[in-house]
């Protein structure tokens, strides 16, 4: 098996090596920028992708694609995939499906043993907080086609319970700080309604759900970053023996701190970047973590704005941090990447990915939301998300429905973002 891999992951170094030597090439001092829809926009409910690249210079995206999971029970996770040295993406095809339920949300990443893992929740009752969290491990997805999954297991979210205390902590904790946009009735409202949760074991339970990328420490340590929409903050999912057995960590509890994905440092620390669902001023919420993800800090307001949606971090090879986010308070419509030097404690250039120009007619705007973002063997950076065309500017099909939705894949270097503008 090991030789085979072995093997494999050369094959598909000579092939890269030879694309970047053709007409496909881009040298990394050049910027350069190219984008393609994945397939053709439709009226099914495309969203929530995630991007990996294989051992053999494959790309493969994976999302959920529907009815929509609030309403319906066809949810399914598709994937694609885009063959090493190739141009276009090859048609859609079925990465998983529970019958009679919807599955949303996944991610994907690759371990230290070039084995493939999916991990998703399953809508048992069309609500976000009935998610049930599971996953799939793959040695045979190389080639054409679907990944063959050779392990299926639920990743059973079990905090203890320190998770109660450490929840009215970091209430008391929010009290203390003060949140002069939320009235002293929905505050205590609000704490209540966490307290009771925090306490029913089934309730803190259920519910978790991914979105961004795992980590991997040290090619031992396997951090899932989850979230529920029932409490409305974050935990980390953590395996030390590859999905065998899993612990939790302590809650990152803020008001909406949400989808977090994270980056570690050169010292150890790893930070968390998460969705805003709470109320205004609206940014992405930071916390950090200097114990290999077991607990983390309060909860704080980062410099970056966000409407709710998710965003991504990433480290390059160089020791560079890439984030991929929506780059305002309100709207979908402007999807950005940013470049930090010093891991993320100050940023020095942005660039856009997406954007439309608001007008009076909101239908002139669309949603370029929910990024995945990763960086290639060969240096150059590919993310994907979902995009949504404005109404307006959006086909009907034979029967009146709007064509808009699709799943986007962007190509760019780290001279792109840098001839983009200095924050």
């Amino acid at each position: 098996m090991k030789s085979i891999k072995f093997l494999s992951r050369g094959l598909g170094l000579i092939l890269t090596f030879f694309w970047l030597a053709g007409s496909h090439g881009h040298a990394q001092s050049d910027p350069f920028f190219e984008a393609e829809l994945i397939f053709p926009v439709e009226h099914w409910h495309n969203h929530s992708s995630c991007i990996v690249e294989a051992p053999n210079g494959d790309l493969l995206v994976c999302w959920y694609h529907g009815s929509g999971e609030r309403q319906a029970d066809d949810v399914v996770i598709l994937g694609a995939r885009m063959q090493s040295g190739a141009s276009q993406w090859g048609d859609p095809f079925l990465m998983d499906n529970t019958p009679g339920y919807p599955d949303a949300n996944p991610a994907m990443f690759i371990d230290p043993e070039e084995r493939l893992w999916l991990l998703w929740p399953t809508i048992l009752a069309n609500e976000w907080h009935t998610a049930l969290m599971k996953y799939r491990i793959s040695l045979d997805y190389l080639g054409q086609g679907p990944p063959k999954w050779d392990v299926g297991k639920v990743l059973h979210v079990t905090p203890g319970d320190k998770f109660q205390t450490t929840v009215q902590q970091a209430l008391e904790d929010l009290d203390q700080r003060g949140t002069p946009e939320v009235s002293e009735q929905r505050a205590a409202e609000y704490r209540e309604e966490m307290l009771r949760k925090s306490s029913d074991k089934f309730y803190r339970r259920l519910g978790w759900m991914t979105r961004a990328h795992p980590i991997v420490l040290e090619n031992t340590r396997l951090i899932v970053p989850l979230y529920s929409d029932g409490f409305s903050f974050s935990l980390m999912a953590i395996s030390d023996d590859w999905g065998e057995t899993w612990s939790t960590s302590t809650p990152l509890v803020g008001l909406g701190s949400i989808q977090p994905s994270l980056a570690q440092r050169s010292d150890g620390t790893i930070v968390a970047y998460m969705r805003d669902n709470g109320p205004p001023p609206k940014r992405l919420h930071v916390s950090e973590s200097n114990d290999r993800g077991e607990t983390w800090s309060p909860v704080r307001d980062s410099q970056f704005p966000n409407p709710g949606s998710g965003a991504e971090v990433m480290v390059l090879e160089n020791g560079h941090w890439v984030l991929i986010y929506n780059d305002l308070e309100r709207g979908r419509y402007s999807l950005a990447v940013a470049l930090s030097e010093d891991e993320g404690r100050t940023w020095q250039w942005k660039r856009h990915v997406e954007r439309d120009q608001p007008s009076s007619d909101e239908g002139d705007l669309g949603q370029y939301h929910y990024p995945s973002i990763i960086q290639a063997a060969d240096g150059t950076i590919h993310a994907s998300y979902s995009y949504f065309l404005p109404s307006n500017r959006a086909e009907k099909d034979a029967q009146g429905r709007l064509l808009r939705k699709s799943i986007k894949h962007a190509h760019f270097n780290e001279s792109w973002i840098r001839a983009g503008e200095e924050f």
